[in-house]
């Protein structure tokens, strides 16, 4: 017999993912990859990449930030240093599993252990082509729960040859770029599926959309919202 909601404990962590679209113009396709069968969350499902924020990704120099609009968004009811460490998050995250770089080209002095490997490209993280465009919590009740913030990101803004995937780790496995009127035949997680049919109503349109969506599971009830950012400056 499973806990009510409310006796649910598990630490909501903040997260990033990262949907990146290539040829949105005409033959609209996302890099996706699958989850280990043995992995505590979403096993064998086909995920975006993307995982949990670290302190470190905070710290990290941009050679251009987040535009002002995203950053609103992101920061619309949390604290306005949150933004940061999620964009940085997202390109890391985006490195680790798929090898792909988004930044430019750069040096940058004594980067944290976690980002070696990235500055060792010779780049530093570019947030800019970031576009915030969805956000979900997990219900309660998972082994893991994530407050998962999505990025669009086009892939004509990579400073990596898209198709090459061989400095990824191996967390995600069949790397590949899916096209989106074939993607709902892989195993893909609920939320994924939700988010899909956000990235495809937008494939063609590449400015930010009027709101974000959110849906915000909590331990009491679960609520779809959006998210407009605070007022911006004329």
């Amino acid at each position: 017999m499973s806990e009510p909601a409310s006796l649910d404990k598990t630490a909501i962590r903040d997260a990033a993912t990262v949907i990146v679209l290539r040829d949105r113009n005409h033959a609209p396709s996302v890099l996706m990859g699958q989850r280990g069968a043995n992995a505590a969350f979403m096993p064998n499902k086909f995920v975006f990449p993307g995982g949990a924020v670290d302190a470190e990704d905070a710290h990290v120099p941009f050679a251009d930030p987040l535009s002002p609009l995203c950053e609103s968004r992101l920061t619309d009811g949390v604290p306005t240093d949150r933004a940061a460490a999620l964009a940085g998050a997202a390109i890391r995250e985006l490195w680790e599993e798929t090898g792909q770089i988004l930044g430019r080209p750069g040096v940058w002095d004594m980067p944290p252990a976690n980002w070696r490997d990235f500055a060792a490209t010779g780049h530093t993280p570019s947030a800019s082509p970031l576009q915030f465009v969805f956000r979900a919590i997990t219900p309660p009740g998972r082994p893991r729960r994530f407050d998962a913030r999505f990025f669009l990101l086009d892939a004509d803004d990579l400073a990596s040859d898209p198709d090459d995937f061989s400095a990824a780790s191996d967390e995600l496995a069949h790397l590949q770029w899916i096209a989106l009127d074939k993607v709902r035949s892989f195993d893909l997680p609920f939320i994924t599926e939700v988010v899909l049919a956000e990235v495809a109503a937008r494939a063609a349109d590449p400015s930010p959309p009027a709101s974000v969506p959110f849906f915000r599971n909590d331990d009491e009830e679960s609520l779809f919202l959006r998210l407009y950012g605070r007022p911006m400056p004329d």
